[in-house]
């Protein structure tokens, strides 16, 4: 008898990767032969962008764009991360076509924060001026998404990744405990953990904290759902990209919740010593690995032979 193995419903592409990848596909087979830039790695996992990579799609960075020949006649992706006015501007610069994908909640929180800077840089009108507050960011330092929001507001606010950091920034006063502070949250993060980080804040502003629960609610509620699935099997297998930022918070929940959670790229690292004859088997994702690679795990599992 073959391992018990049961795919997670609610894993694979979130919405926005989705979308992006939809439109990168929509583009290609009606472009055939034809070049897509996309700006950094549409989704992070190697296995997709290969598959998308046969059919067209060029991964580049920012400093490539300018470099690109001919630019009026090709185009460029902009993923679901979103991405800061600047590069905007140098894609108008270059005259580049630009298929824009950013995640339509990336796109509110980027609104939300322009905003919230406004409000505490400039005050809002009749207010009687300035509050000079700070604006926050829960995020992992560098990724595409929080750089797109630096971006919004010219790079005055403060990333803070873990609580280590947090306590680091209110130690050494990059974080003010004395001016009026607003948080907001990358979509991606655990939002027990941004949880916590409030908390601390909280206690700690004597001038007022504003909490803004910028958490994708399909990222929010997998938590939970992810939580149930992995106490619920006795081994489980994760699989996500090395790169993928939600990739490693769910991971780490999974194995928070089961001690055997085996994380992996691709079947190929699959090692038959995990199993237990008896063992039931859950498999389960980030945001962004697709659902067919889950399939060709869950495959490459079941022909394990049982004879250990």
């Amino acid at each position: 008898m073959p391992l018990t193995v049961e795919i997670d419903k609610r894993s694979g592409f979130c919405g926005g990767v989705i979308r992006a990848i939809s439109k990168a596909e929509e583009f290609l087979d009606a472009n055939p032969g034809k070049k897509l830039y996309s700006l950094g790695a549409i989704v992070h996992n190697e296995a997709e962008l290969e598959r998308l990579g046969r059919k067209g799609l060029v991964t580049i960075g920012k400093e490539d764009i300018g470099k690109i020949p001919s630019p009026s006649t090709e185009t460029l992706l902009i993923r679901a991360h979103g991405e800061p006015p600047s590069t905007y501007e140098l894609a108008r610069e270059v005259g580049i076509n630009v298929i824009d994908c950013t995640c339509p909640v990336v796109l509110k929180l980027q609104q939300n924060i322009r905003e919230a800077h406004r409000r505490l840089k400039i005050g809002v009108a009749g207010s009687g001026g300035s509050t000079n507050g700070q604006v926050l960011v829960f995020g992992k330092v560098g990724h595409a998404e929080v750089l797109g929001l630096l971006g919004q507001v010219g790079g005055d606010a403060v990333v803070i990744e873990n609580m280590d950091m947090l306590l680091t920034a209110l130690e050494d006063g990059t974080i003010r405990t004395d001016v009026p502070l607003e948080i907001f949250s990358q979509t991606t993060k655990s939002p027990t953990e941004y949880s916590e980080i409030c908390a601390v804040l909280s206690e700690k502003a004597q001038a007022g904290l504003t909490v803004h629960n910028t958490i994708c609610s399909q990222v929010a509620s997998r938590h939970e759902e992810l939580s149930s699935f992995a106490q619920s099997h006795d081994i489980i297998i994760f699989v996500s990209g090395a790169s993928s930022s939600n990739g490693k918070v769910l991971c780490d929940l999974c194995r928070s919740r089961n001690t055997r959670t085996y994380h992996i790229s691709s079947p190929e690292e699959i090692d038959s010593s995990w199993f237990r004859p008896d063992d039931r088997v859950g498999i389960c994702g980030a945001t962004s690995t697709p659902r067919w690679l889950l399939e060709e795990v869950a495959e490459a599992i079941r022909a394990i032979p049982l004879s250990f």
